[in-house]
């Protein structure tokens, strides 16, 4: 068998990751601390995440509590969650914002959901193009004489199925997430 497939397998399980990591900051209709991952606050000049600011909780399902250990980095919290592309009012009571994720209406459920399967289309493209690299690897190696064209074939059949397992991993993390938007 050729090797090599590690590096290729270890970019594969990163796209997974990454595309999960997307998926957690898409709201589906109930309260996630993940929405805020993307958010940055300025903190005495330095872009810095919500969650380095501040105690996040989530009081019940439809809100996020936010509790800045600095109170001076409230109106900055407040700022940037404006300033994101979140699309809820913060309430800031003067210690801390509470964010109230109304309940989803079909038509945006239906536009979350085709985020969902770009997000998903996105990572089966950065798959593919990994099978992509890898092949002109293996037919470099082969062109060199460094593999046989036996070991190319095996190779060959080796990366597609490494990619349709991959892209079946994807297809099931998106299917849940879209799960997750039509529940309730």
């Amino acid at each position: 068998m050729a090797t090599g497939y590690e590096e290729f397998e270890t970019k594969m399980r990163k796209t997974s990751e990454n595309l999960s990591m997307n998926l957690a900051a898409v709201r589906a209709g109930r309260a996630n601390a993940a929405v805020l991952d993307q958010i940055t606050v300025d903190y005495y000049g330095t872009a810095t995440p919500i969650q380095q600011l501040a105690n996040i909780s989530t009081p019940d399902p439809r809100s996020l509590l936010i509790q800045p250990w600095d109170k001076s980095t409230l109106k900055g919290i407040e700022k940037a969650i404006l300033a994101s592309d979140l699309g809820i009012n913060p309430q800031n009571d003067g210690i801390s914002i509470r964010l109230v994720f109304p309940q989803l209406t079909e038509e945006r459920r239906k536009e979350l959901a085709k985020q969902v399967k770009k997000y998903a289309e996105e990572a089966k493209v950065a798959i593919r193009n990994i099978r992509r690299d890898a092949m002109e690897k293996f037919k470099a190696q082969k062109k060199s004489s460094e593999i046989t064209e036996d070991d190319l074939k095996i190779a060959e059949k080796d990366l597609q199925k490494l990619t349709d397992d991959w892209t079946k991993e994807i297809d099931k993390i998106a299917d849940k997430k879209e799960k997750e938007l039509f529940e309730i």
